[in-house]
């Protein structure tokens, strides 16, 4: 097979396994690394070193330094200022207890030298959101223990990446009698070109010396070249050069990174997706011994290390026990940990440091091991512990205009959780006046797939003016909420916009009948009408309801008997009952909104 075509299969496959994690709303990484194993060590199908030869090493580094810069672009000061004291305590002195408390155990059952299981410990204390946050989704436990570790996996990321550097440069530069000088000199010139390019990048974009068509392209050679340059003057400094680069970046104000951010999160994707296959097919089946070690680390790591990390960081604090211990027990390994690894191994192998390839076997034995195990277990621990949501009573609602608000103020009263995400800023601080729960920022951007909680969400109402946000809305979230549970508010009526009455395949049920649009209920909630809500018995019914006034009042959604949330829609007209209580677009006649 020709190097083209292997590499295109390899794109190809990268392809496959990111489709199935998104299918079966588990890490990426899982696929990527057992689809490596089958080609590698299983097969001998694909032979990375025969296969790259020489391009292997650079095509690895790179890849690594592309992933930590994305990794620490997402790294800002103030958020971690505004984050629970919790939270605080386990990305540093959780981060640190994890550290040496595996760096021990490595150390004791796989006999690694002190050097390699401190690098080991500062690996594997890294979880990160590209596996958090698919765990989240399947476990649903409830709001606390789902904001705990989503914040910690985001902000774990960049500093147990910038830990693991710095053990490592330790590590490869700490030898001789001038090893402390040759270490301080490295981090520091490390540090100050990261620091550079990031000033330097930061004047070119504020002062619009680039098309901004061109700006992805020059942060990416920018990074690159931040990278190769930095280890040129100095060995190993490149990995903690760009993430000082992008953590400065991150932090500089008035600096707008969001499509920079898109970008390199795609980057990252392709990156990872090929990286992590030909990282995999280059290991070698461990031996039983080997095998036997990686399984009493796992076990340490899952049953020892973690709890005492989450107790210690957690004492003093405002979480149950019981939410405590499912925090323990969640703490998957992912992308950092798998990659750093490898890369910190093959320039190990090249200085001629013993046991460099057992460092990334074991790894990667942690990362399957507690991916494959947390996946299997954390859901059925939830609701033993009595710490998961229920079915889901969440509402994504995509927009903040007066009529999204409205219908989001009654969801909340009848015992829903709508959450509104806009990127509008005056409609966000009207629902936050309001009380609401709200995610400012586009909703169908990468930078919500990381940051907004859809944890107990289980219906998506696209009321935004806009008809391009509403379809795009629809179809992100179709595959998370299912076709049953994505609505849509028309914008324009039928006839208005022949080419998008067309795409039907694209558009999801149209809310509240077949030709109602938000214009329409806006020019009516201006005459007067408003939301009323109103619990039908069997002597008064729908039709008694109706009846009191001359001008039919328009059915939006329904609560059944047994809780169910059912919104008319222009397949599907709704028919009360008794014991429903019906939400409403009542006329003036009827009297002020009242709920039930």
């Amino acid at each position: 097979m020709t190097l083209g075509l292997m590499l295109a299969s390899l794109l190809a496959l990268g392809l496959a396994c990111q489709w199935l994690a998104w299918r079966l709303k588990l890490p990426a990484i899982l696929f990527l690394l057992v689809a490596g194993l089958m080609l590698g060590p299983a097969t001998g199908l694909l032979d990375p070193d025969a296969l790259l030869g020489d391009l292997l090493f650079p095509f690895v580094s790179l890849g690594v330094a592309i992933i930590l810069f994305e990794g620490s672009l997402t790294l800002r000061l103030s958020e971690i200022r505004g984050l629970g004291p919790s939270i605080l305590r386990l990305v540093s002195i959780g981060a640190l207890i994890t550290m040496f408390g595996l760096a021990w155990v490595v150390h004791s059952v796989a006999d690694l030298s002190w050097p390699l299981a401190l690098l080991f410990g500062a690996l594997c204390s890294v979880t990160g959101p590209t596996v958090i946050v698919p765990m989240l989704r399947s476990v649903r436990p409830n709001e606390r223990i789902a904001n705990v570790l989503r914040w910690e996996g985001i902000v774990i990321d960049p500093i147990g990446a910038l830990l693991a550097v710095l053990v490592f440069e330790a590590l490869a530069l700490g030898h001789g009698h001038q090893g402390v000088a040759v270490f301080v000199w490295t981090v520091a010139l490390g540090s100050g070109i990261g620091l550079a390019a990031a000033f330097a990048l930061a004047y070119v974009l504020r002062h619009h010396l680039l098309p901004e068509y061109l700006h992805n392209y020059a942060t990416l050679a920018l990074v690159l070249l931040t990278f190769s340059v930095s280890n040129a003057f100095a060995d190993e400094s490149g990995l903690l050069a760009v993430t000082v680069m992008g953590m400065t970046l991150a932090n500089l104000r008035g600096l707008h990174m969001e499509d920079i951010l898109d970008f390199k999160e795609n980057l990252s994707t392709l990156v990872i997706s090929m990286l992590f296959i030909v990282l995999a097919a280059r290991l070698d089946w461990p031996s039983l011994q080997v095998f036997g070690s990686g399984l009493l680390v796992l076990a340490a790591a899952i049953v020892v290390v973690r709890p005492l990390a989450v107790l210690v960081s957690t004492l003093g604090g405002k979480l149950t026990w019981r939410e405590r211990a499912l925090i323990a027990w969640i703490a998957p390994r992912g992308i950092v940990a798998a990659s750093v690894s490898a890369l910190f191994a093959l320039k190990l192998e090249e200085r001629g440091i013993a046991d460099a390839q057992m460092l990334v076997t074991l790894t990667f034995l942690i990362i399957i091991g507690t991916v494959l195990i947390q996946s299997a277990t954390a859901r059925r621990l939830a609701l033993r512990l009595g710490v998961a949501e229920p079915e889901p009573r969440g509402v994504l609602i995509v927009g903040s205009s007066e009529i999204a608000r409205g219908i989001a103020e009654v969801l909340h009263k009848l015992g829903f959780a709508p959450l509104l995400a806009d990127d509008s800023g005056p409609g966000i601080r009207a629902a936050r006046m309001a009380g609401l729960r709200t995610f400012h920022g586009n909703p169908v951007s990468e930078h919500a797939d990381r940051r907004l909680d859809l944890i107990g969400m289980g219906w998506l109402l696209a009321l935004s003016t806009r008809v391009e946000t509403n379809t795009l809305a629809c179809i992100r979230y179709q595959p998370e909420f299912g076709r049953d549970h994505v609505y849509r508010l028309r914008v324009l009526a039928p006839g208005e916009a022949p080419k998008q009455a067309q795409s039907t395949a694209l558009q999801a049920p149209a809310l509240f009948g077949d030709a109602v649009t938000h214009a329409e209920i806006a020019r009516r909630m201006s005459e007067g009408w408003t939301l009323k809500t109103t619990r039908l018995t069997d002597t008064f019914g729908w039709t008694d309801f109706t009846a009191r006034c001359l001008r039919t009042p328009m059915l939006l959604f329904a609560v059944t008997e047994r809780g169910q949330l059912r919104f008319e829609t222009e397949h599907m007209a709704l028919q009360p009952k008794a014991g429903w209580i019906t939400c409403v677009l009542a006329p003036p006649e009827m009297g002020n909104g009242k709920t039930v």
